[in-house]
């Protein structure tokens, strides 16, 4: 306990310190987030999964918080999600890549020794479209941020009282690694998270998750997991639903998110974050009260019931145009350039 006190301070002091000293090389080096109007670096992400994957490793070196081969594995895994994160923020990849890379390391990871192969496989595809969510939450200042320590949290705590003390510290120096990157994330972001943070950081939660409740049963599992990651479901079911009616494509980006519908009625920037955040905290505390036994499992359907309502009630809501910076043609530029002369000259 006092060791994963000790793990979640480092963690929140030393991200928030990494994240600021990364922002200028990554700034310079022209690695930033490509969809906001003005340059915000994604040192959040690197920030981020450095953390976490340091002080998981050097816990587990030192025997004080033992991960086990199959939470070594988890760990591994993320990383590599996290990598392939950061090559699409580099490289633009196309959409089926980082889904099909995240497939397989989740495929790798389930323990299916608990599960069963049929519930192994199951479990896998939740991981994957719960990983893609949380990429999908990193569309506004301080969303992922917020709702990402939430869940952690609320994941660690399910650790906790299963004795899973390897899976506890994990989430829980990933939610204050998160917690320090939102201090430079709270808007008006000066970093952002990018592919290669939200995918870590969703692969790392509900990888754990999966671990938390293997071999309690398929139903009851997935009303607990569905609980804790509430906020970033129903923003994944709005996303979808919202773009299939409007033939838009699913792939294609589009200001249709719950933080993009909740500005557009004029909720600021810093209050869709702690709403949010405030959604998710709901949803956590009926999934941990739910696995701990101090609430019933329908409690989960009033999580199930409020997110559809939410859902149908936004999915008609008007969206505003996609931005796209306007790129200046050489000769257009060239003009500016020559009318800049003449007017010093």
């Amino acid at each position: 306990m006092l060791y994963g006190i000790a793990a979640a301070t480092t963690a929140l002091l030393l991200s928030a310190f990494l994240t600021g000293l990364l922002r200028v090389p990554l700034l310079r080096l022209g690695i930033l987030d490509r969809r906001r109007r003005r340059p915000v670096p994604l040192s959040g992400g690197l920030a981020v999964g450095l953390v976490t994957g340091l002080l998981a490793a050097a816990g587990d070196a030192a025997g004080l918080a033992p991960l086990g081969t199959g939470v070594g594995r988890l760990l591994a895994a993320g990383a590599c999600v996290g990598a392939l994160g950061l090559a699409v923020d580099l490289w633009r990849l196309r959409w089926w890549v980082p889904l099909a890379g995240t497939a397989v390391a989740a495929a790798l990871v389930v323990p299916y020794e608990w599960t069963g192969v049929p519930g192994g496989l199951l479990a896998a595809g939740w991981v994957v479209a719960v990983t893609a969510a949380f990429r999908g939450l990193d569309h506004a200042d301080g969303v992922a941020g917020t709702v990402g320590t939430v869940t952690a949290f609320g994941v660690a705590a399910c650790a906790a009282s299963e004795l899973m003390d390897g899976v506890a510290v994990l989430l829980s120096v990933l939610a204050a690694a998160l917690a320090g990157f939102l201090l430079h994330n709270w808007h008006p972001a000066r970093v952002a998270l990018g592919a290669g943070g939200s995918l870590f950081a969703g692969f790392v939660i509900a990888s754990a998750a999966v671990f938390v409740r293997a071999g309690q049963g398929i139903g009851a599992g997935a009303g607990v997991l569905y609980a804790l990651t509430a906020v970033a479901c129903a923003d994944a079911m709005l996303v979808v639903l919202a773009r299939r009616l409007a033939r838009w494509p699913v792939t294609r980006g589009r200001p249709d998110h719950l933080g993009h519908r909740l500005r557009r009625l004029g909720i600021a920037s810093r209050a869709v974050a702690v709403l949010l955040g405030v959604a998710s905290l709901g949803g956590v505390l009926v999934g941990v009260g739910v696995h701990t036994g101090r609430l019933s499992g329908g409690a989960v359907l009033w999580v199930a019931a409020v997110a559809a309502v939410v859902v149908l009630a936004f999915v008609r809501l008007p969206v505003t145009p996609v931005f796209r910076p306007r790129q200046r043609s050489s000769s257009a530029s060239s003009q500016v350039t020559g009318q800049l002369r003449v007017r010093n000259g």
